[in-house]
């Protein structure tokens, strides 16, 4: 007898258990709904955001490592909207195990009291609100508002009732058999509206999260103005441009739109800031402290200058970089105006998602370093750091803060988000190149030369040549378009290949513009961006 009370409790644990996870992808669905529709709080991307800036930041990066090895492997379209949706795609798993880990409690609780199902679903939902209200308060940077506080304890409350009396319920169809057709429907029930309400949360998650991906060739090209770039970064004049030589057809547009633009950030969706409340703050070590509206900030002196903006995280060949032209005031002049106290050494920067990084004079004196809220001729998007992000020339984009609240000038060298997490502390980017197409589309006459095209990169250095390799044989001379579109930007190269069909090993290397060879040596991402040949494949 003793031994079937047992095995009746275990299985009102385990069903519990099962309620509780299944019951947790409805109640997700609301959640998301609450968000779309109201601004709400979406728990199971904020709980997953909180645990990415306190878990150890080696356990951090040996997860990011190994997301972005999986997405990379695997193929599955533009690297970094993979990589953000797999990212997504945990937090919803990981809010899964909360809601398991509820019905497991109230299971456990029940067994003993069952009467009491409604009361302890609401109670022991309310215990479980309160440490996500505390992540939600730790997420917002600033106090949390009454509807949020309201939402977060009464969703989660009345989810925990919710569950309470479904496995009240289930316990009530497991002691009375002549119940079982009619409780078997209910179940049913729940099941069709908990996976209807989960594929209509999933669907506007998708969509949030943005289509499938699109060959280079089929990617428009941005109708930015060529003419209005100002100071030592300014673009060639225009007829400079047009008298290049062809890129080849497939190869990556020279200027990404904003929306194929790459997007890394330590968000599981981006920030939202108000204009009308945001304002730049800067202080610290400083004579005249400023507080300025966006308004402010464009009624001043602005820069325009094309730029190539690369993550660190890029393996060889990967998609987290492009090219766009931002507009905003140097950063000189702006601190120039606050005025900075002899013994300040750096300029500590804090953005509106909690991310942080330290400037170095060396880049603050910089004059192609600017505070940027145009990209493409277009205000700034928000996943793009609206109403402000930071362009530090020769840097990679860890280095470089989006959203940014506060400027503070310090006297040292301060601290940097990634850096606290392993990697690299100057976080230069080293020189690529990358193999984007081989055109092979239209009539192909044996000896007759197709084209062979793609980008090289170096930073700020530069690219003075790109050399091609067909299987093993000699390494020979790409043709460069140039001059590139800017000092700052990469260069697009093409190779006109005689045709001959057969199987193919493509390589390619470049060198910066004091003819250094690319590091050749393959070597993964972290902590100082990756090295190695990228070779292509192909069967002509």
């Amino acid at each position: 007898m003793e031994s079937e009370t047992q095995s009746a409790s275990n299985a009102g644990v385990r069903v519990g258990m099962v309620l509780g996870g299944l019951t947790s992808f409805a109640y997700m669905a609301v959640n998301y709904l609450g968000q779309v529709l109201f601004g709400l709080p979406f728990f199971p991307f904020d709980v997953f955001d909180w645990m990415g800036r306190t878990l150890p930041g080696g356990l951090v990066t040996a997860g990011i490592d190994s997301i972005v090895f999986v997405v990379n492997l695997i193929d599955v379209g533009q690297l970094d909207r993979s990589a953000k949706f797999a990212e997504n795609l945990l937090a919803i798993i990981l809010f899964a195990t909360v809601g398991v880990l509820l019905g497991a409690l109230l299971g456990i609780y029940l067994r003993r009291d069952e009467k009491q199902s409604m009361r302890a679903g609401l109670a022991i939902g309310l215990i479980l609100a309160l440490p996500i209200l505390l992540i939600e308060a730790s997420l917002s940077f600033s106090s949390l508002a009454l509807a949020e506080i309201l939402w977060t304890l009464l969703s989660i409350a009345a989810w925990g009732g919710v569950v309470a009396e479904l496995i009240q319920r289930a316990g009530q169809m497991a002691g009375r058999p002549t119940d079982l057709n009619q409780s078997r429907r209910s179940f049913l029930y729940l099941v069709g509206g908990s996976v209807t309400a989960f594929s209509l949360g999933t669907v506007g998650l998708t969509k949030l999260l943005g289509g499938e991906d699109e060959p280079f060739s089929a990617l428009p090209s941005t109708n930015v103005d060529m003419r209005d770039t100002s100071g030592v970064a300014a673009s060639p004049a225009k007829e400079v441009l047009e008298a290049r030589i062809d890129a080849v057809l497939g190869t990556r547009p020279e200027v990404t739109t904003n929306e194929a633009f790459y997007t890394i950030d330590i968000n599981s969706v981006p920030r939202q800031v108000d204009e009308e409340t945001w304002r730049l703050e800067v202080g610290g070590l400083v004579l005249n402290p400023l507080s300025l509206s966006l308004q402010e900030i464009r009624d001043r002196p602005s820069i325009s200058q094309f730029i190539t903006l690369q993550c660190i995280s890029n393996p060889i060949g990967g998609s987290l970089t492009g090219t766009s032209k931002w507009k905003g005031v140097r950063f000189a002049d702006l601190m120039q105006e606050a005025g900075l106290l002899p013994q300040a050494q750096a300029l500590f920067i804090e953005s509106e998602d909690g991310f942080f990084e330290t400037v170095s004079l060396e880049d603050l004196l910089d004059e192609r370093t600017l505070l940027v809220y145009e990209m493409n001729d277009e205000p700034l998007p928000a996943a793009h750091g609206f109403p402000l992000r930071i362009y530090i020339p020769n840097r990679y984009g860890m280095k470089q803060p989006k959203w940014i609240a506060r400027i503070t000038a310090i006297d040292n060298e301060g601290r940097g988000y990634w850096v606290e997490r392993g990697w690299s502390i100057e976080a230069r980017p080293v020189t690529v190149s990358v193999i984007d197409v081989v055109d092979d589309s239209g009539d192909l006459v044996e000896g007759e030369p197709i084209g062979v095209g793609g980008i090289a990169y170096a930073g700020a250095r530069g690219i003075s040549k790109v050399e091609i390799q067909i299987n093993d044989g000699p390494w020979e001379v790409a043709q460069l378009r140039e001059p590139p579109l800017s000092p700052l930007t990469w260069v697009q190269w093409r190779y006109d290949w005689p045709y001959s069909p057969g199987r193919y090993t493509l390589n390619v290397r470049a060198y910066d513009a004091s003819g250094i060879l690319q590091q050749t040596m393959k070597r993964g991402v972290r902590p100082d961006g990756a090295t190695g040949v990228h070779s292509l494949k192909v069967n002509i």
